[in-house]
């Protein structure tokens, strides 16, 4: 995700006022492919959703192109910056408080996730950044799951991330337009993910090193 970082650094603004507008552009950018898709998103609609001029928007962001992967590589900084922050005490939480932080990762995400998967859906070339993202998720669970567990190796954990990944995303895409409903829904995903994590810690305890 580098180059499309340079992009954006080559066209930094300098001072604080341009910076500002920048974050609102990406925010606005944001709002309009989670609501309407890659394709029906036109860069005016993003200006005029920021309140900043058409100008100020090609400045910083030359192409619709270039503002999709601005976006995509925020969404990833700021999933690690999150995750370093579950890290750091991923080991001395119990699995309850566990599962509630990566749910609630992902659940305060909603909106960003909802753009990312329509940006990667409409466009070929952002494929390989889905797949860094989605590799960086498992990672950071697997990790968090071998410092738990020390006797689980690292392909174990690698599956159990998959798994856990899943059932994260499960929980915090429910469709379900009933508050309750949906709230239920992430109850039980949530309930299934602990017995899953305690039986397999359980499990991985009772293996010689």
């Amino acid at each position: 995700m580098s180059s499309s970082r340079e992009k954006i650094t080559a066209r930094a603004p300098q001072r604080e006022r341009g910076k500002r507008r920048v974050a609102a552009l990406l925010e606005a950018a944001v709002s309009l492919f989670a609501e309407k898709g890659y394709d029906a998103v036109t860069m005016t609609e993003v200006a005029a959703r920021a309140g900043a001029p058409i100008g100020s928007l090609y400045q910083f962001f030359p192409s619709k192109e270039t503002l999709a992967d601005a976006i995509l590589d925020r969404i990833g900084e700021s999933f690690d910056d999150a995750f370093k922050g579950i890290e750091e005490r991923g080991t001395t939480i119990a699995i309850p408080e566990l599962v509630d932080a990566w749910l609630g990762l992902l659940v305060g995400f909603d909106e960003e996730r909802a753009a990312a998967a329509t940006l990667i859906e409409s466009r070929q070339e952002t494929s390989a950044r889905a797949a860094e993202l989605r590799l960086s998720l498992r990672r950071h669970v697997a990790r968090i799951l071998r410092a738990r567990i020390p006797k689980l190796s690292s392909k174990r954990a690698e599956t159990m991330a998959v798994v856990v990944v899943q059932l994260m995303k499960a929980a915090a895409r429910s469709a379900e337009t009933d508050r309750a409903v949906r709230d239920g829904v992430q109850n039980e995903l949530k309930h299934l993910m602990c017995l899953y994590l305690n039986d397999k810690t359980a499990v991985a305890q009772t293996m010689t090193p």
